[in-house]
């Protein structure tokens, strides 16, 4: 998001971006950010807490106007939870995404037909023609 921010800031319009990942938001260096130390995915809050997320806009929405050196990332104050127990029960459940595979992977039987159209509309190879052909590549 950082490069993208930096791109839209070099056309005259300010961003802010918000994080739960403050290593990965520093090394990126987005023009402003916001980070709350909660978990990936709820940057704006807990589910069914309006109350909460709507703080954390405001606090956001008052950095994107006191926020003047670039590069900087505000840390608000907001906590998911009385202590860290949260972070030990994310770091238990490991990595939950599906093995990689040379297949392409659709949400959706629709989506799957709507790619193989535009792929044979554009005269690509479909991704079935493309395995076979790594595979005899792979073979020789």
């Amino acid at each position: 998001m950082g490069l993208i921010a930096r791109e839209i800031e070099a056309r005259g319009i300010p961003t802010l971006c918000f994080s739960s990942a403050l290593s990965i938001t520093e090394a990126v260096n987005p023009p402003r950010a916001v980070f709350l130390d909660f978990p990936l995915g709820h940057t704006t809050g807990k589910p069914g807490d309006p109350s909460l997320q709507r703080e954390i806009m405001l606090a956001a929405l008052d950095a994107l106007r006191t926020i003047d050196t670039p590069g900087t990332i505000l840390t608000l104050p907001h906590r998911w939870d009385e202590d860290d127990a949260w972070k030990k029960a994310a770091e238990n459940e490991g990595d939950l995404r599906s093995e990689r595979t040379d297949e392409p992977q659709y949400q959706r039987e629709s989506d799957r037909i709507a790619a193989q159209a535009m792929i044979e509309r554009e005269g690509g190879a479909t991704a079935s023609n493309t395995n076979a052909t790594n595979s005899q590549e792979k073979s020789r």
